[in-house]
């Protein structure tokens, strides 16, 4: 039996080669693989020497051959192929070990394209798929995570279709995300990243218990190893639905800063939101702003939770409680609530993945989009409209309500006093309507708004959301502006003695 080893990752190859010399294997291997395995001790053939030909342009073809592909790719059952190996001298390669050119490692370390282009592995995926696709007769090993397995079946001397099947289905998910890397890249490069074709590529983490409905399946996958790092279950089990909510309360809580903020979110929407002195306070605020809604919702805390805290939360029923960390106490007061989730990051505040793009499901297939963030002096150079200035207080609600507004669902308004949500509205088909129902929601909480100050995420396209504004008593607006009419949402904003200001940009989200 014969094993040809090439890797670039080399974390627990010499293992692997001793396991499978020990279990009888001859061992071939190339250019740093090889060197390793012989100082190693491991005795190891160069693919050169199987090949019958040097390493040449500068490595750039070392196993493109027919004494390395003809070893993989002949058919063990299959007596014509077997006579033609052995007539042209070609011997069986039995395994394959690849993983790839680190190209992604690459490209974030350098923007010399000559050195990318020579982190494009050709004889590997090759490899890989050459292997792959005889998997009834060749083990091929992506993975390092895999080497004890292999090990172990080989040396139990089992069938090994059942897992060479398995290993087979993981080696063309390696080549496809690596030449969809490689893709992406030369369009991100070279044509503004929209070319021809986009590949979304994410790796499963875990399947949710269902999808949105218990007759559907689901699963989380991940870019570049976010949640495999940054999300930790300290209790319960994660829902398609609850990784929505949790992502978009995360975005709203972690666009702060190192401030206290705490977002609650209710399917997609946020009904509380504060950034107060301490955690507590920040939550016991945000749950002012529609306690009903917060009812069986989703929080997520930009800071640790304590046992002060989670007592607070303890006193109504949460599904889920995201945050950067928990103290011990905290757990073990939450889970005093059965039916209680509980997720963390594991760090000081939380921590976004900020994905430079997102894309949305149509039928027949997705629109693609640059993904949009609101600029950290957007609100502070937003353009003043009106005799009346905001005051300090006004400009710290400003930035609250426009960050919020931008982060949920169009049509939407936000009003914030002294740092806290106290009405929102969300997903109407006007804005006019959504000023309304936040204001009809605050009335029904017992909410003074008055004082506050209105975020929209678009224009107003007329002056009545100001009228009903002003009867409610907001003395402060901000929006991007671009409508037709400014000229008259600016002179009601004067008329009622409003500061107002516009951003120039709008934050849609649909």
């Amino acid at each position: 039996m014969r094993a040809l080893l090439s890797v670039s990752d080399k974390s627990g190859i010499v293992e692997f080669a001793q396991g499978l010399e020990a279990l009888g294997f001859e061992i071939i291997s190339t250019g740093g693989t090889y060197k390793a395995l012989k100082d190693a001790g491991v005795k190891v053939v160069e693919a050169s020497e199987v090949t019958k030909f040097p390493e040449c342009f500068e490595g750039r073809v070392k196993t493109l051959n027919p004494f390395i592909h003809g070893g993989i790719l002949h058919k063990r059952g299959d007596a014509a192929h077997l006579a033609q190996a052995k007539e042209l001298g070609v011997e069986g390669i039995d395994l394959v070990c690849v993983n790839l050119y680190p190209f992604k490692a690459t490209i974030e370390r350098t923007d010399d394209f000559e050195e990318i282009i020579e982190n494009i592995d050709i004889g590997g995926p090759a490899m890989v798929r050459s292997a792959a696709k005889n998997f009834e007769s060749v083990y091929i090993v992506t993975d390092n995570a895999d080497y004890a397995r292999v090990l172990e079946n080989i040396g139990a001397q089992k069938d090994g279709l059942e897992l060479r099947r398995e290993l087979m289905i993981k080696a063309f998910e390696h080549t496809a995300a690596y030449d969809s890397m490689i893709a992406n890249y030369m369009n991100s490069r070279f044509n503004n990243g929209f070319g021809d074709h986009q590949f979304i590529v994410g790796k499963k983490v875990f399947d949710t218990r269902y999808g949105e409905n218990p007759h559907q399946k689901g699963a989380l996958y991940e870019f570049d190893k976010h949640f495999s790092n940054k999300f930790i279950t300290v209790k319960g089990e994660a829902s398609f639905n609850n990784m929505g909510d949790i992502s978009g309360a995360a975005k709203i809580a972690s666009a702060f800063g190192n401030d206290n903020a705490v977002c609650i979110v209710k399917h997609g929407n946020p009904c509380g939101f504060a950034i107060k002195d301490s955690l507590l306070e920040s939550y016991t605020e945000a749950l002012k702003c529609d306690p009903v809604s917060a009812f069986g919702g989703v929080v997520a805390v930009n800071g640790i939770v304590e046992k002060e805290l989670a007592e607070k939360m303890n006193e109504i029923f949460l599904e889920v409680v995201f945050a950067a960390d928990f103290t011990d106490e905290a757990v073990e007061e939450l889970s005093k609530k059965k039916r209680i989730k509980l997720f963390k990051q594991g760090t000081k505040k939380l921590e976004m993945a900020n994905d430079a793009f997102n894309f949305k499901m149509v039928d027949g297939g997705f629109v693609y989009q640059d993904a949009d963030f609101i600029e950290a002096d957007e609100v502070a150079n937003s353009e003043l409209k009106t005799t009346r200035k905001a005051t300090e207080q006004e400009k710290k609600d400003m930035e609250i309500a426009y960050k919020v507004a931008a982060l949920t669902k169009s049509n939407c308004v936000v009003y914030v006093k002294n740092s806290a949500m106290v009405a929102v509205g969300m997903g109407m088909t006007s804005r006019v309507d959504a000023a309304k129902a936040a204001l009809r929601k605050a009335e029904d909480m017992g909410l003074d708004v008055s004082g506050s100050v209105l975020a929209s995420e678009a224009f107003f396209p007329f002056r009545d959301s100001i009228d009903a504004a002003a009867e409610a008593g907001v003395k402060c607006v901000i929006e991007p502006g671009g409508s037709v009419r400014d000229d008259e949402v600016i002179e009601a904003a004067n008329e009622f003695g409003m500061a107002l200001y516009f951003t120039g940009k709008r934050h849609f989200l649909h």
